[in-house]
């Protein structure tokens, strides 16, 4: 009996720990393999490149784009700091005019990415732009000698820009946290004589600090690993010297060189932000069901108007300038969308973003699965090495791709010379498979969160009762979990789908000859000051980035 009991208790422990689905464990390893190899690649090369390019850049390059990356981030991360805070606090403590509409529509600048903010902003603000032109004719200058206008291609017109479209991370996590606990917290300190702000930054602040770090961390990420908008801006950051140190003076090892250095700053930044998140699901335990029922500090009188306006201005800045700019171009161009340049751009997009989410979709699902079906120190490791690549810029992940999959084309090729005498030419580095590879590193988190998210939302004894009926693990996966993991499968695949039709930094550098994607499109006909052409394009990237913001702001609706 004893033995027995044993026995059944180490077929349960086997199953829970996922010892007995060794396949599954394998698969986690070779889809953090994956992800792991373009990191390797860039050490590889950093350090078999040589020195020769090292004195030229310790002394002209890196010391200038470290400085300006972290002036860009620090300033970058204390104004959507500033900005996300606030809305959040106001929206989830606060009642006031069109509270309920703007608590949605804060999130919509997430819909517009940098370079397209970017390039709408450099038309609102340049010398022909409405703006300068109001003012010239209002004042009677006639050229921009006669008056004084901040230059919107500088380090702050970069953080303005950049601001506007990422506050959304660092609004979303703290709106969550004052919803949860800080308007609980702040009845209670009420009751006992404290004001609002003595509240607010007492209480709430300090209770919503893991929220704010994890958002920092999410918007520092972000500002690292744009490439459109700092170079549009004449801003040169890390991100832009590994772009010019590759692309302009030819210099791949040195450009892998400063890609370290910033792989340096990713790994620092995770660090924060996966102990912020220990501490919030730590916090978050403390939140009880009462908080629903608080009620929110009622404005009145010119601070209600103030706090809508404080909650209007970063949508009219974040969105709506970018939306009707971008948008009014496109109306007077719609005969673009049957031009073939316009068409085979859609079509590489659509392409390059389908398979994305197809490959990421399937490899997050099996380190979902596998974290499901037994948690192992193993299968832990895997997924926590897959979801590095997130934080690691799209420049940097270029350089890492690159790399591998030129010597695996050059060894296909020289085997097929000597073997067969044909050319294979560039099966990989010639045609969108790079980009896709670049992609699935940096969104795999992005679908495996989402699965997960799903798979813990479904009962474990769901798979107990099908085992206990005589189905197989297999057949369990197949005619119980699928069926019921289709919505979360479809989000992640949507998810992956848009963002990788926004993704520039990573594209820019490794697409092939002749083949744009739309945001490859738009960045050369901005680069070209020619954004009015780039307009149609840019309108289906907004639209298409739409949806998941519409997605989000439908969940917070249904929330108090």
């Amino acid at each position: 009996m004893q033995s027995t009991s044993q026995s059944l208790k180490r077929r349960r422990t086997g199953a829970r720990t996922g010892l007995s689905h060794p396949l599954l464990a394998v698969w986690a390893g070779g889809a953090s393999l994956i992800v792991l190899m373009p990191i390797l690649a860039i050490a590889w090369l950093a350090i078999s490149g040589g020195a020769a390019d090292w004195p030229h850049l310790m002394q002209n390059v890196i010391p200038r784009a470290t400085i300006r990356t972290l002036l860009l981030i620090g300033l970058t991360g204390a104004t959507t700091a500033i900005v996300g805070i606030l809305t959040a606090w106001l929206v989830a403590s606060c009642e006031f005019p069109l509270r309920r509409f703007l608590s949605a529509a804060l999130v919509l600048p997430l819909a517009i990415p940098a370079y397209l903010a970017a390039y709408a902003f450099g038309e609102l603000f340049t010398f022909t732009g409405p703006v300068q032109g109001l003012i010239r004719a209002v004042f009677g200058f006639k050229t921009s000698r006669d008056y004084w206008f901040p230059d919107i291609r500088s380090l702050g017109g970069a953080v303005m820009v950049l601001s506007s479209v990422l506050y959304p991370y660092i609004y979303l996590a703290c709106r969550s946290m004052f919803l949860m606990q800080g308007r609980a917290a702040a009845d209670v300190a009420r009751t006992l004589g404290a004001g609002p702000l003595k509240v607010f930054f007492r209480i709430q602040i300090p209770m919503a600090r893991p929220a704010i770090m994890i958002g920092l961390t999410l918007v520092a990420m972000e500002t690292l690993n744009d490439i459109g908008a700092v170079e549009f801006l004449g801003v040169q950051t890390l991100t832009f010297s590994i772009f010019d140190t590759w692309l302009n003076r030819g210099s791949l090892a040195g450009a892998a060189q400063i890609a370290c250095i910033m792989l340096v700053f990713v790994i620092g930044l995770m660090m924060i932000e996966r102990a912020a998140r220990r501490r919030q699901r730590f916090s978050s335990q403390k939140t009880t069901s009462a908080v629903h029922d608080a009620s929110r500090l009622s404005l009145s009188g010119w601070k209600k108007w103030a706090a809508t306006s404080a909650c209007l201005l970063p949508v009219l800045s974040g969105f709506a300038v970018p939306f009707l700019i971008l948008g009014n171009y496109a109306l007077k161009r719609l005969d673009q969308f049957i031009e073939p340049r316009l068409l085979n751009a859609l079509f590489h997009s659509i392409l390059v973003s389908g398979a994305t989410a197809l490959v990421t979709v399937l490899l997050g699902f099996v380190l979902a699965y596998a974290a499901r079906t037994g948690r192992s120190r193993f299968t832990d490791t895997a997924g926590r090495l897959a979801s590095f690549g997130y934080g690691v810029p799209g420049t940097v992940l270029a350089i890492g791709v690159l790399f591998p999959l030129a010597a695996l084309d050059n060894w296909v090729d020289a085997g097929f010379r000597s073997t067969f005498g044909i050319s294979t030419g560039l099966l990989m580095t010639g045609t969108g498979f790079a980009i896709i590879y670049a992609c699935t590193v940096r969104f795999l988190t992005m679908a495996e969160g989402t699965l997960e998210a799903g798979f813990q939302k479904l009962s474990p004894h769901l798979d107990m009762a099908a085992r206990a009926l005589g189905r197989t693990g297999g057949q369990t996966l197949r005619t119980v979990l699928l069926p019921m993991m289709r919505p979360a499968v479809l989000t992640a695949a949507l998810l992956v789908f848009i963002e990788t039709m926004k993704e520039l930094s990573a594209t820019i550098m490794l697409r092939p000859f002749n083949f744009n994607t739309l945001a490859t499109l738009v960045y050369e006909d901005a680069s070209r000051a020619k954004v009015e052409d780039a307009s149609v394009a840019a309108m289906i990237i907004v639209i298409a980035g739409m949806i998941p913001v519409i997605l989000v702001s439908r969940s917070m609706e249904r929330r108090p």
